[in-house]
Parts: structure tokens; C-alpha cells; sequence
């Protein structure tokens, strides 16, 4: 390790030095940990860091003067839809799909390298409950999903096949996701094909340029942003981990969105057959106003352009068919082939610019006291995983139904919007719409039989701990109480009936039956639908 006279003299030429202000104060244990925290961050590097950071600060957000111009929305050949095709299309891409992840071409890739701070949580996201009766986390229904997909394309093929799950962490989230895995036994998957690797960390930087101390033997860092993947996959070797096992395509998302398909073979599918290096899903975005990156084209190279830099007349601009010109939601779910991946990794990641964060970020004052900010002080500089798109030979987007894919978990209940609520609220509406379409039908708690939803109304239930529902309402949206949920009912339940739906696939109906039959109100098996079929699990209680 660097003495504490090396590491002084490296803060200098960074003109950081101030982070060893309290050196001479601290035992020998905090002093080294502080030095061994120092002593990589090289000097150049640095200071160019924290120069850039109060920079870009400092430039207030705005669109570019000729950026509507320039800006053009994706050609109708770049874009693919879910429910835009006739049912033969969307079956040969599912079928190509499930072929590649037959033959273990398919990866996904986890981006769970923040916290749920703004969750009100000090653990990963992945860790949290957003109230379903089953207690699932998010980690244990991404783990559920991808033992269905595995499933579902083994039996298609007569083989045995796995999709490797790679997670990128944070120094913050590693450790307790690594617990958590370990004491749920990995959700019953195969812990060598659960592959946890950790992102890069960058200091915090004050308005005026200069790198923050947390403590007086800690300076304050932050993960490099989603975007940090591409370093993180060359720091851990984890492309040559892929290679090994033969896989080629990979699906990359976040952690937050509890409607998450993973290795979805219909998306996978559709890149593979346009021959895509690069692919992202998108949904329509809901008004102008949407706080969403539209993915679209800037002098006729695909890229995101975050909200902030779009005019609100730009936004508000009409196409012909009435929507919205810029419509395409960036919801951070992309298609990577392995080849691309290591193309960026080797030629254009240092060409990727940093964004700017403005965050309240923990600090001790000039007597060496900690402070709680209570207004934003200081600057977090991120890279972002869609920054890649540019550089993509065949770039396609895929356009898919915000009811049906897109429920993110980003703010607690007293926000309006993004919240454990209405992510709650986003899955059990979607397995009712499965039950109904299946053949299902409900009983109220007399043994009447429920309409189905009348248009533009919401079914919802009062459920406890454990149990069926003990109600069921019909509302119009706005009326609905924000603590009631909309499930299906336990096992052995008097109030659901199935019966054959003319026209039903048999594979479809018989994994609806095998669905209800396991749908969990705290049972000990408990699944969730994925493309109409199941796979039981343990439940997995939260952090304690």
C-alpha cells in the first residue's frame, strides 16, 4: 500500500488534497482504510473528473439551439411492435426466440447497482416488497421468470437449457444481494449460472469542483451510473465468461420494473431475425409532458434524447396519424449482441460522456462534523447504458404495452406516480387480464358471479395476510383506494372458475389451470405468468 507522503502528493497534483485534512487525526485502522480508498484514484484522472463535474454543473439544462432541427423520429423500418403484427409474425419471432434460448445463445443482464433510497429503503431494490399477498421481492420474480423461460424452451426443443443471469452491482448493493441470494438458496436456480459483478465507483464532487469527504477516513463515492456497465463488463472479465458458455445475445434491464420480461422470446426473436446488434424496447409515452427519453434519431444516428433536452414545442408535435411525433418511451430494456458489447468495450467506451446528477450527498464540515443535507450540495457524474446506441451498426426498437411490460419502482407511496402501489397494482391487474382471457371467471364473497370489467372501470379486493379475497369492487379509475389490490384467490378457493376458452391453445390452458391452482395468498407455492405459464417457487420473505 502507498504511504500516506505518495498519496498526499498524488491529491496535490489532483488538487484534492483537502481529503487528508483529518489524516493526522484518525487510528492506524481508519487512516489506512482511508489511504487504500485514495490510493487507486489516479491524479490526472482526478482532477479532470472533478473539472468536469463543476462544468457541467454549471451549464444549465436546455435544449440545444438546433436541436429540432436535427431531430427526426425513428424510420418506420427501424421499429418492430408487439401487438402491431399479425399472430403469424409475432410467432415466428417467439419461435426464433425460444430457438436461440434453446440453445443457450441467451443471457440476461441485471442493472441493480443503486439503492431504494428513494424508497424510503437502505437495501437494493431488488430486496423490496411492493406488497403483493405473496411477499415476493423483485429478485424473486425476475429468479421465477427466468426459470420459466428456461422451462418453456427446454420442453419446445426436448432439451435442457439455461439463460446465465449476470448481475452488475454497486460497491452499496453487492454484499446484501449476495446474502439475499445465498439465504433464499438462489431462487432455485443453479448459483454458477447467477454471475454478481461489480461497477465502478466515482467520487462526489462539491459545485466548485472539489471531491467530498463523507467521513474523516471516507471519501464520499457513488456508482458511475447504469452506464458504467461497459467498464465493468472489461473490469470482471465477464464478456469472456458469456463466450465460454456460448451465449451471443444478451437482454439487458433495471431492477425497478416489476412487469419485466426477461429473455423475452418475442423481443429477443424479432432483433435476431432483423439481424440487430443493438435493440431497446419502448412504450408510447403517455402525454408530451412525460418525464421519459424518447429514443428517436439525431442527424440520422439512433439515440436517446433525455426530456429535459426536447423543446415542449417539440414534444408536442402531432403525426399524421393524430400521436404523438416523438413517441418512444425509453424504458431501459435493450437487446446487445455479445460481439457489440465487446466492441464498445474495447473502442467506444471512453467516448461515452458523462451526464450530471445533482444529489444531497452526506459530508463532515471543516471541524470534521457529519452533516445531513437537506438540499442538494453536490454532483454525481453517470454514464448511461442507452449512450451506446450511436455506435450500433443495425439498431431497431421494439414497441410494446405500457400495461403490459413497463411498471417501474422508482419513488415510495407518497409520491403520485412510480410507486410500490402502482407497481403492485400493475402486476395483479395484469394476472387478472391472463385469468379472464384464459377462460376465468370470478365469484363475489356470496357465490355471485363478477362481470367482467366494463371499460374504463377497475376490479379491486381487500386482501389480508393470508387467504382469498373477503371482497370485490368495481370503481372507475381515481376512486380506487390506494391500499387495495386486485389478485386472484388462493388455492381451493370457492371464488374462481376456469373453463375452456374455444380457441385456447391446450398448452396455455393447462398452465392457467396449474397457475390458479398455485396462485399464492402466502401459500407455501406460489408462481407468476410468464407468456401464459407458471413456475412454483418458495416465497421469499423481504429483509428483515
Amino acid at each position: 500500500m502507498a504511504s500516506e507522503l505518495d498519496v498526499r502528493a498524488r491529491l496535490q497534483r489532483a488538487g484534492q488534497e483537502h481529503l487528508l485534512r483529518f489524516c493526522a487525526e484518525l487510528a492506524p485502522g481508519p487512516r489506512a482504510a482511508l489511504l487504500a480508498q485514495l490510493e487507486p484514484l489516479e491524479p490526472e484522472a482526478l482532477r479532470e473528473h472533478c473539472r468536469r463535474a463543476a462544468a457541467a454543473c454549471a451549464r444549465p439544462p436546455a435544449p440545444a439551439p438546433d436541436l429540432a432541427a436535427r431531430l427526426r423520429p425513428l424510420p418506420p423500418e427501424r421499429v418492430g411492435s408487439a401487438s402491431g403484427v399479425s399472430p403469424q409474425t409475432r410467432r415466428l419471432w417467439e419461435e426464433e426466440g425460444f430457438h436461440q434460448i434453446a440453445l443457450n445463445k441467451v443471457a440476461v443482464l441485471l442493472l441493480a447497482g443503486g439503492q431504494g433510497t428513494r424508497l424510503g429503503v437502505t437495501y437494493p431494490k431488488g430486496m423490496y416488497q411492493v406488497g403483493l399477498p405473496s411477499q415476493k421481492t423483485l429478485y424473486q420474480l425476475q429468479a421465477e421468470r427466468i426459470r420459466r423461460v428456461e422451462q418453456l424452451a427446454g420442453e419446445r426443443y426436448g432439451t435442457r437449457c439455461t439463460v446465465p443471469w449476470y448481475i452488475m452491482t454497486s460497491e452499496f448493493t453487492l454484499g446484501p444481494t449476495a446474502k439475499f441470494f445465498k439465504e433464499h438458496d438462489f431462487f432455485h436456480l443453479d448459483p454458477n449460472n447467477v454471475v454478481m459483478f461489480e461497477q465502478r465507483m466515482l467520487p462526489a464532487v462539491t459545485f466548485d469542483g472539489r471531491a467530498i469527504l463523507e467521513r474523516k477516513d471516507k471519501v464520499a463515492m457513488a456508482p458511475d451510473g447504469n452506464g458504467g456497465l461497459y467498464c465493468a463488463l472489461a473490469d470482471h472479465q465477464v464478456l469472456e465468461d458469456m463466450e465460454r458458455r456460448g451465449v451471443e445475445f444478451v437482454h439487458v434491464y433495471c431492477v425497478d420494473n416489476i412487469l419485466v420480461r426477461l429473455a423475452d422470446p418475442v423481443f429477443i426473436g424479432f432483433c435476431v431475425l432483423r439481424g440487430a446488434d443493438c435493440g431497446a424496447k419502448v412504450v408510447e409515452k403517455a402525454s408530451p409532458e412525460e418525464p421519459v427519453g424518447v429514443v428517436c434519431q439525431i442527424d440520422g444516428v439512433p439515440q436517446v434524447v433525455e426530456y429535459s433536452e426536447i423543446s415542449p414545442e417539440t414534444a408536442r408535435l402531432r403525426a399524421p396519424g393524430g400521436g404523438l411525433l416523438y413517441n418512444a418511451g425509453n424504458i431501459c430494456n435493450h437487446f446487445f449482441t455479445r460481439d457489440f458489447l465487446q466492441m464498445v468495450t474495447r473502442e467506444f467506451e471512453p467516448l461515452l460522456k458523462p451526464h450530471v446528477a445533482v444529489k444531497k450527498v452526506p459530508y463532515v464540515d471543516e471541524e470534521g462534523n457529519p452533516v445531513q443535507p437537506l438540499e442538494p450540495n453536490g454532483i454525481k457524474m453517470e454514464k448511461f447504458v442507452f449512450d451506446v446506441l450511436p455506435f450500433a451498426k443495425n439498431f431497431v426498437a421494439f414497441q410494446v404495452l405500457r400495461g403490459e411490460e413497463f411498471s417501474p419502482l422508482k419513488n415510495a407511496d407518497s409520491a403520485e406516480r412510480d410507486n410500490p402501489s402502482t407497481a403492485r397494482r400493475a402486476l395483479l391487474a395484469q394476472h387478472h387480464r391472463w385469468a379472464l382471457q384464459a377462460g376465468a371467471h370470478f365469484l363475489d364473497a356470496h357465490g355471485a358471479r363478477l362481470p367482467e370489467q366494463p371499460r374504463g372501470w377497475r376490479c379491486t379486493c381487500k386482501v389480508g395476510s393470508s387467504g382469498p379475497p373477503s371482497s370485490w369492487t368495481w370503481t372507475r379509475p381515481g376512486h380506487c383506494r390506494p391500499d387495495s389490490l386486485l389478485d386472484l384467490p388462493a388455492p381451493g378457493s370457492p371464488t374462481l372458475r376456469t373453463q375452456p376458452r374455444p380457441g385456447l391453445p391446450g398448452g396455455k390452458q393447462a398452465a392457467l389451470s396449474f397457475w390458479l391452482q398455485n396462485m399464492d395468498h402466502g401459500s407455501k407455492h406460489a408462481g407468476s405468468l410468464h407468456e401464459g405459464g407458471n413456475c412454483p417457487a418458495t416465497r421469499s420473505p423481504g429483509p428483515k
